[in-house]
């Protein structure tokens, strides 16, 4: 018998994990990044299709591949659905807890999970920019605090699983 305690998983997390929506890589994508490690799973790979309409960048499709826990996989695909039809500079805006709210709430121990998928989507709108040799006014210099923290969860994932995966490649 497991001694684990199951994490109370809002029914959207749960409904998304088992039916993700934007799901697979998107051919013609304009941009894709990723945020994650695949040291202990949780990776996600954002793919944009980026249009001018009316002088504004504007996401007309966005999908994800996952690699990762229900969280993950919930949390990447309800990012996808929020961005779709919005300009980079208001998807710019979307933070870490705006993805959770819409998850119906994450527990604090899969925050990670919107961070990275957040974190993602703030590399994927810097990535655009740097591509075609732009930076808007809005978007700042320096990194923000969710690309921040897409970063240190990163570091951390590589600090603690690294080693340990490094280890298991060692002895095959």
């Amino acid at each position: 018998m497991s001694s684990r305690i199951p994490l109370p998983y809002s029914p959207k997390i749960i409904e998304l994990f088992k039916h993700p929506k934007n799901l697979g890589p998107l051919e013609d994508a304009t941009i894709v990044a990723k945020a994650g490690s695949p040291a202990c799973g949780d990776m996600i790979h954002l793919y944009l299709k980026i249009e001018k309409k009316n002088g504004e960048d504007i996401i007309v499709k966005a999908t994800f591949e996952s690699y990762g826990c229900a969280a993950n996989i919930a949390a990447a695909s309800i990012l996808t659905e929020l961005v779709k039809g919005l300009s980079l500079k208001d998807a710019w805006k979307i933070s870490w807890k705006d993805v959770a709210d819409k998850l119906g709430g994450l527990p604090p121990i899969k925050y990670h999970c919107s961070i990275l998928a957040v974190g993602a989507l703030k590399r994927a709108i810097r990535g655009y920019y740097k591509k075609i040799g732009i930076r808007p006014e809005w978007l700042p210099d320096e990194l923000t605090v969710d690309e921040k923290q897409a970063l240190e969860e990163e570091e951390m994932i590589e600090k603690i699983y690294g080693p340990m995966m490094k280890s298991l490649s060692e002895k095959k």
